[in-house]
């Protein structure tokens, strides 16, 4: 029976992935490197530490990935962060789950303070029964332990008894690593097929969707 269910933030319940994309692009250009938006798009939805090995080599992440990560957190809150905005009807959403009887946590590849922005963005600040966010493991997304954490603060739910909720085949690979099964929105971006064949087992076009079929929802009953 289903218990909980984990969401994604970043291009799951807010609309950011592409100006994620865009603080990439600048920050890789501060340091002299000229990235294609296609091949930064792909790997949206990876933390900074799985993020920027696809990107630079071992001595370019040793002399400045640090430097890199840390400015693109700065542009990012600064620049971007303001234009995020919410999907529709996440609240509605949450609270149609919840009073299902099920609990509701966040596990995101996303820094802590963009995390609570994003709460407070979405009025669901109430609502969410446990987070975890990449200041809380050693690695981010499409590492699992973001889910692994999360599950632990829900009580020590098994796997079975949640359900992840995501936009990007790391979402989904992160959670089959630890046999937690997967729903897929299209609202990042990323083809349905691609998705599917990352093991989605179901797949939405947004939190809205979700909303409108919540009885053909896994987690719904």
């Amino acid at each position: 029976m289903i218990k909980a269910a984990i969401f994604d933030l970043d291009g799951t319940l807010v609309d950011s992935n592409e100006l994620h994309v865009l603080a990439w692009q600048e920050s890789f250009r501060e340091f002299g490197k000229e990235i294609p938006m296609e091949r930064l798009r792909e790997q949206i939805g990876k933390g900074g530490d799985q993020y920027l090995p696809v990107f630079l080599t071992e001595l370019e992440l040793r002399e400045f990935g640090k430097e890199l990560e840390e400015f693109r957190g700065k542009i990012f809150k600064q620049k971007y962060l303001p234009n995020v905005r919410p999907f529709p009807r996440v609240r509605e959403l949450f609270e149609r789950i919840r009073g299902d009887g099920k609990k509701i946590a966040l596990a995101s590849s996303g820094k802590a303070d963009e995390v609570e922005h994003y709460e407070k963005l979405l009025g669901i600040e109430k609502l969410v029964d446990g987070r975890t966010t990449a200041d809380d493991v050693a690695h981010s997304k499409p590492k699992a332990d973001v889910f692994i954490s999360v599950l632990r603060l829900l009580d020590h739910l098994s796997p079975d008894e949640a359900i992840a909720i995501g936009d990007t085949p790391y979402d989904i690979e992160a959670a089959k690593k630890i046999d937690l099964s997967t729903i897929a929105l299209l609202s990042g971006g990323f083809p349905q097929e691609e998705l599917r064949d990352a093991g989605a087992i179901a797949i939405f076009r947004d939190p809205a969707d979700m909303f409108d079929r919540y009885n053909q929802l896994p987690l719904a009953g």
